[in-house]
């Protein structure tokens, strides 16, 4: 889809015309920006807004920019700009260091992979070096702080009652076929799940009633059943084919047999009857109805590393790398976002960040690659910077990190525990377990990395390094199997990690901590696996159960070895 940047000009040509008088420069334009996408406008002004294009009192913009074309889904799209919320607060906002101009960067970053021009976003700081710039500085700070409080925002931009974002993305759930050949085409990609084909016309008034209700199921079961609208008007084919008499008609699909049909526009109807579609296309698993009370009221949160890494002991140790602007950049970044918190911190260019890293290893020792690791686990806490490489194109950034840890027979300490938690720390944007099921090639090193370090002796806070990256792809792996019936990890991975994990249980004779992480990981890897999986096969032959409840001596108060063990283990295995 394409991305536009709509410029706008706050001071409506006055700076162009005063600018060099009061400032001693020449400045074109007051800017605010947003970016346009798909329809909709989507600016930071009091939060972050959703607009029908240039319907503000702004007016129209004064300039478009064509910044390029996303492939990106739009519900990846949309959980990316939920994870901006809790950055671009209205009480976040900073006319200087923190505005709309911000957004729009950030936002384009992640989209296309470079932001917007630099003119517009050094702006701020461009007034700032003037003399009578920083003696204005304090009233545009107060007139600031008024309007904010006046109009939720310094512009007070008010988001049209004629556009519902979420009236929109609820639409992108259902797909309009307009010949036969389309039609197919959705069918044979539901025939493992289940398909609701509704057939209409422009002119029926009797289906009206019903597009929202529809819309609003899609959203709900989208990852369960695929839902069709068919022009009858436009597609008469399709029409034919199935002997649409009238409309609203309704027809279900389970694997690509048709199931049901119906005539009419109850609300009521169509709800039940795609309620049971569903649930007849996806029976209830048999762990659904074991008792595992300690598994289910466990946090499944991320776990994160967020300590600080000694920012000058790092600069020291890598020499005259230090001094180049990516790592001065991300330094600067790290640090501004710890110290004067998440809205003073400005991306840095990540561009030039990811090329430093994949040339870093043969700048640095071994010895010493851990502390660009580390930087890189620091600045990953921040939803932004993890988001845009969880879409970085072929996660090359990623694997090429995870290869060059996993080729070492015996990795330097420092590196593997600081590569296990910066892979944990990409767990900060909610669009990571998304990556992983779309990129094999990234899950299987990260499997792989966990599983040589589960086992390591010598380091325990490795062994809880890896368990906590365990536990993190686990309960990303279930919620996808739960909410999407589908897995993040290829069936090998998971017969992987599983086999390793249980080894790590196995051997596990000191720390209640580290058990409890190892079984929790474990039990959300395993609940609700296909029962005819290789992964139940594999459980059954290594005496999975056994292994587990030979723990009861040793941790009589971990209530997790029972579950585990006599529930999932037990019963859930029969």
């Amino acid at each position: 889809m394409n991305v536009q940047l709509y410029v706008y000009d706050l001071s409506r040509g006055l700076a162009k015309n005063i600018s060099a008088a009061l400032l001693g420069i020449q400045i074109d334009a007051i800017y605010h920006t947003s970016i346009v996408m798909q329809g909709l406008e989507y600016v930071y002004d009091g939060g972050i807004k959703t607009l029908d294009p240039g319907s503000t009192h702004l007016g129209q913009p004064i300039q478009i920019i064509e910044l390029g074309t996303t492939d990106l889904p739009i519900d990846v799209i949309m959980e990316y700009l939920d994870s901006l919320k809790q950055i671009y607060t209205p009480e976040a906002y900073d006319l200087w260091s923190h505005n709309c101009n911000n957004f729009s960067n950030d936002f384009a970053t992640f989209l296309l992979g470079k932001g917007i021009p630099e003119h517009i976003t050094s702006l701020p700081q461009t007034v700032l070096d003037t003399p009578f710039g920083r003696m204005i500085r304090p009233q545009i700070n107060d007139m600031v702080q008024n309007r904010k409080a006046e109009n939720g925002g310094l512009l007070g931009i008010e988001r049209p009652v004629s556009t519902s974002l979420t009236h929109r993305k609820l639409g992108v759930s259902v797909r309009r076929p307009t010949t036969m050949q389309e039609l197919d085409g959705l069918l044979a990609n539901a025939r493992t799940s289940c398909a609701v084909v509704f057939f209409t016309s422009p002119t029926c008034k009797p289906s009206e009633k019903l597009h929202s209700l529809y819309n609003e199921l899609a959203s709900e079961t989208a990852h369960r059943a695929l839902f069709i609208t068919v022009d009858i008007s436009k597609a008469y084919d399709i029409s034919t084919k199935y002997g649409i008499q009238a409309t609203p008609t309704f027809i279900t699909f389970i694997q690509g047999n048709q199931q049901n049909q119906w005539t009419g526009p109850d609300p009521s109807t169509l709800r039940k009857n795609v309620r049971m579609l569903i649930q007849t296309a996806w029976p209830p698993h048999q762990h659904e109805s074991l008792r595992l009370p300690a598994l289910r009221r466990s946090s499944t949160t991320p776990v994160l590393y967020r300590n600080l890494p000694p920012l000058e002991k790092l600069r020291t140790k890598m020499g005259p790398l230090a001094e180049g602007a990516a790592v001065a950049g991300i330094m600067h970044f790290i640090s501004t976002r710890a110290t004067a918190g998440v809205a003073e911190s400005t991306l840095p260019d990540l561009h030039s960040f990811s090329q430093f890293l994949l040339s870093a290893p043969s700048k640095l020792l071994p010895e010493v690659m851990f502390t660009v690791v580390d930087l890189f686990r620091a600045a990953l806490l921040d939803p932004r910077f993890s988001g845009y490489y969880a879409e970085e194109k072929d996660h090359k950034t990623i694997a090429h990190l995870l290869s060059y840890v996993n080729s070492f027979t015996d990795c330097p300490y420092s590196l593997r525990l600081v590569a296990l938690q910066a892979v944990c720390n990409l767990f900060s944007s909610p669009l990571y377990p998304q990556s992983i099921s779309d990129s094999p090639k990234l899950a299987s090193p990260v499997v792989q990395l966990i599983a040589t370090s589960l086992l390591d002796e010598k380091h325990p806070s490795v062994r809880v390094a890896a368990a906590s990256l365990s536990f993190n792809i686990a309960v990303a792996n279930s919620r996808l199997r739960l909410d999407e019936h589908r897995d993040a990890l290829l069936e090998g991975d998971q017969i992987e990690l599983a086999a390793s994990l249980l080894e790590a249980i196995a051997v596990e004779e000191e720390s209640p901590e580290a058990l409890q992480g190892l079984l929790l990981a474990f039990g959300y890897l395993v609940y609700c696996t296909p029962e005819n999986g290789e992964l139940m096969d594999l459980l059954r032959a290594m005496d999975a159960q056994g292994t587990v409840l030979a723990k009861r001596k040793l941790f009589p108060d971990e209530a997790l070895v029972e579950e585990v063990g006599e529930e999932l283990l037990g019963t859930g295995l029969r």
